[in-house]
C-alpha cells in the first residue's frame, strides 16, 4: 500500500481510495497541505537569511526509552512523544485519559467494549481483543515507573501528566514484565525544588467537567511534595426506551438512564533527599469510579454493509438496570536512589489494589425486538466483579554513570499478582416464559513472574554507538473453579478441570547500532527477541465449558530508521520501517455462547513505516504529523474461527471458507489481518498564536485523525470492520501573562462522527466512539 497524498480533493488523484473525496477531514487536510507548501516556498524563497532563522527552534525531547535521560534523537528505538500539555488538551472533553491517546502516535491504537475499567491497547497491530478479566495483552502499561499488569489496573487515569513515550516493538529487555508489542509510559510531574502549579478545567455538552491540576514545592530543604488530581463528570445522556418484561419483573422507559460517569482521582508523591546522593521518592493514589459500561447497539448494522446509522442517544435495554460500572483502586510506590558515583542503584517497590464490577445488557437490547426464525431471541445480561486484586512488583536496578565509551546496567524483577473474580450470566432464551437458570462462576487466578537483566552500550567512535540488551523471564499462571455454574436445582453441572497451571521461561534480547551520519542526521538498526508467556481463559466456565489455554508467544523484530533535525531545528523528522514475525500467536474467538476462546496459530507476520514530524517553519505556527502504515497476515492453515450466528443462523457476510461442525459454522482465517490493527493512521496538529500586546495572544488550534480499514474479528466480513474513520479536535481562546494562563473553547469530535469502534457478531451490535462535545475550558500556570 502506498499513501500518495493527504487527500483525495483532487477527483482523479489514486489517493481518494484512502482518503474519500467528500469526507470533512480531507479538504482540511487539503488545505493545510497547501498551506505548509506555501509556507516552505517562501521560507525558501526569503532572500534574508536571518528571517528565515527567525522561527524558534524546536525544544528538545528528553525520553527514557533506555532507562536513562536521553535526546530522542540519539536513542535507536522507534518513540513517539506526546506532551502533557496536549494530553490535556485531548481530554478537556472529558475522555478516558488513555483511549483519548488513540491515533495521537502513528502505530498506537486503543479501544474498549468494556466501558472505562478495561481499555485495550494495540502496537504495531499486536493486541489482544479478549474482554475476559484475566486476559494478558502484549502492550505493557508502565506509569511513574510501575508495571500494571491487570486490565482494570491498566485503565488507572493519568493526569498531571508531564510526558508520554510510546516505545513500539519488542521492549523487553530492560523494562519489566514481557511485551512483545511494546510499551505506553507515562510520566507525571514530581515534587521539586520550587513551588508550583497548574490547573486545567473545562465544562462542556452533556453536564461534561474535567478537572486536572497539580501543587507542590519545598516544605523544608529537604523534603518537597505534590499533590495531583483528576475529576471527570458527564452526566446521563441516552434514554433507555423498553417497556416490557424482563427477567427482573417490568422494566419502564427512562430518559437519560445511561452514558455518564464520576472519575475522581488523587495522588499524593514525597520526595526527601538529604543529600545530592541518595532520594526517596514515596507516591500513594485512589480512585473512586462509577459510570456506565459500553453501550451495544443491537441492530446498528445490517447484513452486507458496515454502516451504521441508529442514534447513540437512545437504547432498548430490558436487562442490567442500565449497565452500571464501578470500581474503586488504591496503590502506592516508593522508588529509592543511591549514586555511589560510579554507578547508581534504583530499588522500586511498589503495591497495587482493585474491585469493583461491571455489568451490561450483552446482546444490546430487547430479546422480543430481534426474533430469529420468528422466535425472540437475546442473553439476558452479564457481569464480571473483581472482588479483591492485589499486585506487588519488585525491580533493582545497577546502572553505570559513565557513557564513554562503555555505559552498562543490570537488575532484577519480581511480580506477584492475585484476584479473586466472578463471572455473571444471565443465559435465558426468551421462549415464552421459560428461563434457563442463572449462572455465575468464581476463579481464583494467580501470577507470578521473576526476571533479570542487563544491557551495555559501546560508543565504538564519536559517530558509531552500539547497544546490547538481555533478559530471563520466567512466567507462571494458575487459575481455580472455586464456585462452579449449575442448574435451578444446585446440581452441578461443569465436567472440566477446575485448576489450571502453567508456565514459561524465555528469553528476550535486543541488539542495536546508531550512526550519526552528521549533527543533523542519525541512521540506526535495532533487532529484537520478545516473548509472552501462556494464558489462560477460565470465563467459559460459565456455560459449563472447559478451560481453553494458549502457551507461549515469542516475536522477531527488525527495524531500521533515520532521525532528523532541520533547517535550524525547525523541522524534526523521524521515520522507522519494520517487519516483524510473531510464532505461536495468542489468539482469541468466540464460541457460540459468545465466551472468549484460546487458541495458539502458527505465525503472524507485518511490515510498516512509522513517521514523526515536528514542525515550526514561522514564528508563532507549530504543526506535527503522524503517519503509520501497516500489513499483517496471520498464516495458519488449520485454524478456523467460529463466525456470527444466532440460533444456528449466520447473520453476517463471511468472506472466508467455512465448514461445519454441528450446528456450529466456522470460517478459516489463514491469510487474514490481524484484529484491530489499522492499515494505516493519520494524525495532524496545527497551533498558530497571533500576538495581543506585550504578553498575550489568540490562538487557534486543531488536531485530526484518520484510520485506514480495521478488522474487528478474525474472520473477513462485509459487516465487522470499519474504513476511513476520522475525527477532529478544535480549540480558540487568548493566552495571557506570557503562557502562564489561557481560556479557550473548544470542541471534541467536531463534526459529530459515529465511527464503528467494535462490534458484538451474533447481534449484528456496534459499538460507537464518544459524541461531540462542545465546551469552554481555563488552565493556569504559577510558579
Amino acid at each position: 500500500m502506498q499513501l500518495r497524498s493527504c487527500s483525495g480533493a483532487v477527483d482523479r488523484s489514486p489517493s481518494h481510495r484512502f482518503f474519500p473525496r467528500r469526507s470533512t477531514l480531507s479538504q482540511a487536510c487539503a488545505l493545510l497541505v497547501l498551506s505548509m507548501g506555501a509556507t516552505a516556498a517562501m521560507a525558501e524563497e526569503a532572500a534574508d537569511p536571518a528571517a528565515r532563522s527567525a522561527a524558534t527552534a524546536l525544544d528538545t525531547i528528553t525520553v527514557t526509552a533506555e532507562r536513562r535521560a536521553q535526546n530522542l534523537q540519539d536513542v535507536p528505538v522507534s518513540v513517539g512523544v506526546v506532551q502533557g500539555e496536549a494530553m490535556r488538551a485531548y481530554t478537556e472533553g472529558g475522555d478516558d485519559t488513555l483511549l483519548a491517546l488513540s491515533g495521537k502516535v502513528p502505530g498506537f491504537y486503543a479501544e474498549t467494549t468494556t466501558g472505562r475499567i478495561f481499555p485495550r491497547f494495540y502496537i504495531r497491530g499486536l493486541g489482544n481483543i479478549d474482554f475476559y478479566l484475566g486476559a494478558s495483552q502484549p502492550v505493557s502499561i508502565i506509569q511513574d515507573d510501575v508495571v500494571l499488569e491487570h486490565v482494570v489496573l491498566k485503565s488507572n487515569p493519568v493526569y498531571d501528566v508531564d510526558q508520554v513515550e510510546v516505545l513500539r516493538g519488542p521492549q523487553g529487555s530492560l523494562f519489566g514484565r514481557n511485551t512483545t508489542a511494546g510499551i505506553v509510559k507515562f510520566d507525571t510531574v514530581k515534587p521539586g525544588g520550587e513551588f508550583s502549579g497548574r490547573v486545567n478545567a473545562s465544562y462542556g455538552s452533556h453536564d461534561t467537567v474535567a478537572i486536572d491540576g497539580g501543587i507542590g514545592g519545598p516544605i523544608n530543604d529537604v523534603l518537597s511534595f505534590r499533590v495531583s488530581t483528576l475529576y471527570q463528570h458527564r452526566g446521563d445522556w441516552v434514554d433507555n426506551t423498553y417497556s416490557g418484561p424482563s427477567a427482573d419483573g417490568t422494566v419502564s422507559p427512562r430518559n437519560n438512564a445511561m452514558g455518564g460517569y464520576d472519575d475522581r482521582n488523587l495522588r499524593l508523591q514525597m520526595l526527601f533527599k538529604p543529600s545530592e546522593q541518595f532520594s526517596l521518592l514515596a507516591s500513594a493514589h485512589t480512585r473512586d469510579y462509577d459510570g456506565t459500561s459500553t453501550l451495544f447497539l443491537r441492530g446498528a448494522m445490517h447484513k452486507g454493509s458496515n454502516k451504521v446509522d441508529v442514534a447513540r442517544d437512545k437504547v432498548a435495554y430490558d436487562e442490567a438496570d442500565n449497565n452500571p460500572q464501578a470500581y474503586r483502586t488504591h496503590g502506592g510506590s516508593i522508588k529509592a536512589v543511591y549514586d555511589f558515583g560510579a554507578t547508581t542503584l534504583t530499588s522500586i517497590s511498589a503495591y497495587e489494589t482493585t474491585s469493583g464490577y461491571s455489568r451490561g445488557d450483552t446482546d444490546g437490547g430487547a430479546a422480543a425486538d430481534f426474533p430469529v426464525n420468528g422466535v425472540p431471541n437475546g442473553y439476558g445480561q452479564s457481569m464480571g466483579q473483581v472482588r479483591d486484586l492485589g499486585q506487588f512488583t519488585q525491580e533493582l536496578r545497577l546502572a553505570s554513570n559513565t557513557t564513554d565509551p562503555w555505559s552498562w546496567q543490570v537488575g532484577a524483577f519480581y511480580f506477584d499478582g492475585r484476584d479473586t473474580t466472578d463471572f455473571y450470566q444471565r443465559a435465558w432464551f426468551l421462549q415464552g416464559a421459560a428461563r434457563n437458570p442463572n449462572n455465575w462462576v468464581r476463579l481464583r487466578n494467580i501470577n507470578t513472574s521473576w526476571a533479570g537483566f542487563g544491557q551495555v552500550s559501546w560508543k565504538a567512535s564519536d559517530a558509531l554507538t552500539l547497544t546490547a540488551g538481555v533478559r530471563a523471564t520466567r512466567d507462571e499462571k494458575s487459575t481455580r473453579l472455586l464456585k462452579t455454574a449449575d442448574t435451578a436445582a444446585g446440581v452441578v453441572t461443569y465436567k472440566g478441570r477446575r485448576d489450571v497451571a502453567m508456565s514459561d521461561t524465555q528469553p528476550s534480547w535486543d541488539l542495536s547500532a546508531m550512526y550519526e551520519v552528521n549533527p543533523a542526521l542519525s541512521v540506526y538498526a535495532r533487532v529484537a527477541r520478545g516473548f509472552r508467556g501462556p494464558t489462560i481463559q477460565g470465563r467459559s466456565a460459565v456455560f459449563n465449558s472447559d478451560f481453553t489455554t494458549a502457551d507461549s508467544e515469542t516475536i522477531l523484530s527488525w527495524e531500521a530508521g533515520i532521525k532528523s533535525s532541520l533547517f535550524d531545528n525547525r523541522l524534526r523528522l523521524n521515520v522507522t520501517g519494520f517487519t516483524y514475525a510473531v510464532d505461536d500467536i495468542q489468539l482469541n474467538g468466540n464460541d457460540s455462547n459468545g465466551n472468549g476462546v484460546l487458541f495458539n496459530a502458527d505465525k503472524a507476520r507485518a511490515y510498516g513505516l512509522e513517521a514523526d514530524m515536528d514542525w515550526r517553519p514561522i514564528p508563532n505556527f507549530s504543526l506535527s504529523a503522524g503517519l503509520s502504515l501497516l500489513h499483517s497476515r496471520i498464516q495458519d492453515k488449520r485454524v478456523y474461527a467460529q463466525v456470527c450466528a444466532l440460533n444456528g443462523v449466520v447473520v453476517c457476510t463471511v468472506k472466508d471458507p467455512t465448514i461445519k461442525i454441528g450446528s456450529n459454522v466456522y470460517a478459516q482465517i489463514d491469510g487474514n489481518p490481524l484484529p484491530n490493527a489499522p492499515k494505516y493512521n493519520l494524525n495532524l496538529a496545527a497551533r498558530y498564536d497571533l500576538p495581543v500586546g506585550d504578553d498575550g495572544a489568540v490562538f487557534f488550534a486543531t488536531d485530526w485523525n484518520r484510520q485506514g480499514q480495521t478488522q474487528f474479528v478474525l474472520y473477513r466480513t462485509d459487516e465487522f470492520h470499519s474504513k476511513g474513520n476520522f475525527e477532529g479536535g478544535l480549540r480558540i481562546g487568548y493566552s495571557g501573562g506570557y503562557g502562564a494562563w489561557e481560556v479557550a473553547a473548544f470542541a471534541r469530535n467536531i463534526t459529530n462522527e459515529k465511527n464503528l469502534k467494535g462490534v458484538i457478531e451474533n447481534y449484528m451490535a456496534a459499538v460507537y466512539n464518544e459524541p461531540r462535545i462542545v465546551g469552554v475550558s481555563f488552565n493556569y500556570n504559577w510558579r
